[in-house]
């Protein structure tokens, strides 16, 4: 009992002492020139959790002009409603929650999968944030003023018939009703063969077939070759997938910094990349290009997935240093999609394992748009900053979420487009919406495999970004 009574008196003697250096520091300083004694005092008396909670109380007030005090306005600038901090040095973003998940990851790959499949079981049209084009009548086709856009493949002269599996489908569902030019890219020649093959494919639209140059291809020469075969050997060891793929680091470095750059692209603002052996299974009646264009978005996706963590380790840490970096603060949009990047519920060991990043991406194989975002000085920045780190070769840094990063940072969240109505497909993961022309998928499918449904990150980008529904 006198232990009790002994322990409720400090802790009185604590508060009463609290409150005479908040309340009565100000009135003593001007009376006294022993102020800082009394402060030293003070920090010396209380115990850390006190000393915590007075600064947490006078970093609501600005003291800073007393001298001496100094030390007690807080150093930090509050994050705002986005989670976001911007100031020189200071960057840091915070996850919030919006969408008010709860419960276990398990708990919350169910309800999120549950969720999903019914906002796509959801009949749905074309979007209507716009007036959508229709495609021209077939005999007014040559007259068609189509917007400043190609559909854009990178492709290797041994899958011309992979790559023609997915032009006649997307011949079919698009661009026969459009004649859009398609855009070939090749680190190697293109042979005559495949130059043939293809032409029959595309169906009489305009072709140009283009070799890239080295110095947009080749590994930069101050990657140390030694580090790189260490680092990607330990990658291998874990099953990491084009660990020792050499041309895929290639891949992903040009998709990253480059492609935007191949001066036959140069005449071109919007680009469609398409894939080897992906299928359509919606009919795309109006012009997608256009789309883009009269709502001035940067990027539109079908997919939203989580990435393997171990080969992104640093890529949210060096981002952050980057931005912290001079004055590099002023790049990121303050609406931008942060939410979703920092996202910790679903799969909590993915977004420790890479440094705060949820490691959530916009699936490249299928991504519509805008050259001049990523040749801006922004995003151009960010990647010479990236690129200087040798991690597109040290790691396995994809192209997927450094360009969904990329556009998340650097532009506003109202920018970046979910094509809800057009179904798509690139094995092992679906998007099958419900549509009057919704062939040959199950509705609200995502995956043939039930144990990658903790791989969907949609509902993460609507619930804690608050996207509008366009549809």
């Amino acid at each position: 009992m006198m232990k009790l009574i002994s322990l409720r008196r400090r802790k009185l003697v604590n508060l009463l002492l609290l409150l005479t250096v908040c309340v009565g520091l100000p009135t003593i300083f001007i009376y006294a020139q022993g102020h800082k004694h009394l402060i030293k005092i003070a920090e010396n008396y209380y115990n850390e959790d006190d000393w915590s909670s007075m600064k947490a109380l006078t970093d609501k007030f600005d003291f800073s002009y007393l001298p001496g005090l100094k030390h007690l306005k807080s150093s930090t600038p509050e994050l705002d409603q986005n989670g976001v901090v911007l100031a020189p040095g200071k960057v840091q973003f915070k996850f919030l929650n919006r969408g008010m998940r709860k419960g276990t990851p398990e708990d919350i790959v169910k309800q999120g999968m549950k969720d999903y499949q019914k906002l796509m079981s959801q009949k749905v049209g074309g979007p209507k944030d716009a007036t959508l084009v229709p495609a021209p009548a077939k005999d007014d086709l040559h007259n068609y003023k189509h917007a400043n856009a190609t559909i854009l493949a990178l492709v290797r002269n041994e899958e011309v018939s992979k790559i023609g599996q997915s032009i006649r489908r997307l011949q079919k569902q698009f661009n026969a009703k459009f004649n859009y030019p398609y855009t070939f890219l090749n680190d190697q020649p293109f042979t005559d063969k495949f130059k043939i093959r293809i032409l029959k494919y595309t169906e009489g639209a305009p072709v140009e077939f283009v070799h890239i140059k080295p110095e947009l291809w080749d590994k930069p020469s101050s990657i140390d070759h030694e580090r790189e075969k260490k680092e990607m050997q330990i990658l291998f060891d874990h099953d990491i997938a084009y660990a020792k793929k050499a041309s895929y680091h290639n891949m992903c470095r040009f998709y990253l910094g480059q492609f935007y750059n191949v001066p036959e692209l140069a005449k071109y603002k919007y680009y469609w990349r398409i894939e080897p052996q992906v299928k359509f299974f919606t009919s795309i009646d109006y012009d997608v290009f256009k789309y883009m264009e009269d709502t001035q978005k940067i990027y539109g996706f079908t997919i939203n997935l989580y990435d393997i963590e171990e080969s992104i380790k640093t890529l949210w840490p060096e981002t952050l240093r980057f931005l912290n970096e001079n004055d590099n603060y002023k790049y990121v949009n303050p609406n931008g999609t942060f939410q979703w990047l920092l996202e910790d519920l679903q799969n909590p060991k993915k977004n420790k394992v890479a440094g705060g990043y949820s490691t959530c991406h916009f699936w490249s194989n299928f991504e519509i748009g805008d050259m001049d975002f990523f040749r801006g000085e922004a995003y151009n920045n960010w990647f010479k900053h990236l690129d200087s780190t040798g991690k597109f070769y040290y790691e396995r840094w994809g192209d997927a979420p450094v360009h969904s990063i990329g556009v998340s940072l650097f532009a506003p969240k109202d920018k970046i487009h979910w094509f809800r109505d057009i179904g798509y497909e690139h094995d092992p993961y679906y998007s099958c919406p419900a549509t009057d022309t919704t062939q040959h998928c199950e509705i609200g499918k995502f995956s043939r495999w039930e144990h990658l449904y903790d791989q969907n990150c949609l509902m993460n980008w609507l619930d804690h970004d608050q996207q509008k529904n366009v549809y």
